[in-house]
């Protein structure tokens, strides 16, 4: 479990906690390991995405369910075997961050995750400028 994870009710996220997030979050990225980038996400996660509209063809670009994310981010890692995240930059709110980061290709992109009560994240709004 990753070591941000608070079990609390009323969850307000530190920016110690954003930062252990982010680097979490890239590293289990970087190392292509599929269950801890899961380790960061609810069962009841929802993302949107351009990329999941493209690679999935799903119209709305949403993809409910940590399962179905799973599988997901299973077939980006498949499609892109050279993925590799650089932050560039972090912003946090009280149960929120961006993450601006860049990939192996240069693309820019910026995920906007909310945080639930656990510390784990429950919403994804991916954006990129490709």
């Amino acid at each position: 479990m990753p070591p941000y994870t608070a079990n609390r009710k009323g969850f307000m996220l530190t920016e110690e906690q954003a930062r252990q997030l982010a680097d979490h979050w890239i590293a289990a990225w970087n190392s292509h390991d599929l269950e801890e980038i899961m380790s960061h996400y609810e069962d009841d996660v929802t993302l949107v995405s351009p990329v999941a509209l493209k690679l999935l063809n799903v119209p709305s670009g949403m993809i409910k369910g940590k399962d179905a994310l799973r599988a997901y981010f299973a077939k980006g890692l498949e499609f892109f075997p050279d993925l590799n995240f650089e932050l560039i930059d972090l912003m946090w709110g009280v149960n929120s961050l961006v993450l601006y980061y860049k990939n192996q290709k240069g693309v820019k992109a910026g995920e906007f995750m909310e945080i639930g009560p656990t510390g784990k994240v429950i919403g994804v709004v991916a954006n990129y400028n490709c």
